[in-house]
């Protein structure tokens, strides 16, 4: 049974929702930050020599990076394409492997830097600014991308969803998302799903 290693209050409870929605039988190992430097504990660097989170085990195979993950399982599970094009349709396939890389590939790096600067209590010349303006920038994108769409490819969730909800989820913790009320919305339809529901009873409650 595929094994995930999930770490409280991060990006793999996205995983999580991942199989949950996938239908996936999976066994969860749940590990917790330490409340001071709020880093994971060291008991994940026996999994992955990054001890970081998400990782899966499957047989021999321990696997790390949210995005490698994503498109193991669903080329594993997800034998129907429910959650992505198949290789025939190239041009889709090749906007949904953009997408599903898109998320900490590029948006991630701007949040990152606003979470640290928001926990260090202080501004930065050079790192703030350049935050807010990559923030801007890539939001923006994903607005007009999302449009009036339900998912961000479309009327159908994809495996690309799971990385743009968590990015989107990230700027709603750090009090970013005045701005943008379709995104919000978004949010809130992929949060008030049963599998996502499911995810959160199973790994955080």
């Amino acid at each position: 049974m595929l094994t995930l290693h999930h770490l409280r209050i991060g990006r793999s409870i996205f995983t999580v929702w991942l199989l949950e929605e996938v239908g996936v039988q999976y066994d969860l190992k749940v590990y917790h930050r330490d409340p001071k430097t709020m880093r994971a504990p060291e008991e994940l660097k026996q999994i992955h020599p990054l001890g970081k989170s998400p990782v899966i085990e499957d047989g021999d195979l321990v696997l790390s990076e949210s995005g490698a993950i994503t498109s193991y399982i669903l080329q594993k599970f997800d034998t129907q394409n429910k959650f992505s094009p198949t290789h025939d349709d190239l041009p889709g396939w090749a906007r949904y492997q953009q997408w599903l890389a898109y998320a900490e590939a590029s948006v991630f790096a701007p949040l990152l830097i606003k979470l640290l600067l928001t926990r260090g209590g202080v501004d930065h010349p050079v790192l703030g600014p350049f935050s807010d303006a990559e923030f801007k920038l890539h939001f923006d994108h994903i607005t007009r991308q999302l449009g009036e769409s339900e998912f961000i490819l479309g009327e159908s969730i994809s495996g690309a969803d799971f990385g743009v909800t968590y990015m989107v989820s990230m700027a709603e913790r750090l009090g970013l998302l005045g701005g943008y009320p379709n995104l919000q919305a978004y949010l809130q339809r992929n949060t008030s799903r049963d599998a996502f529901k499911r995810a959160i009873e199973r790994a955080v409650e």
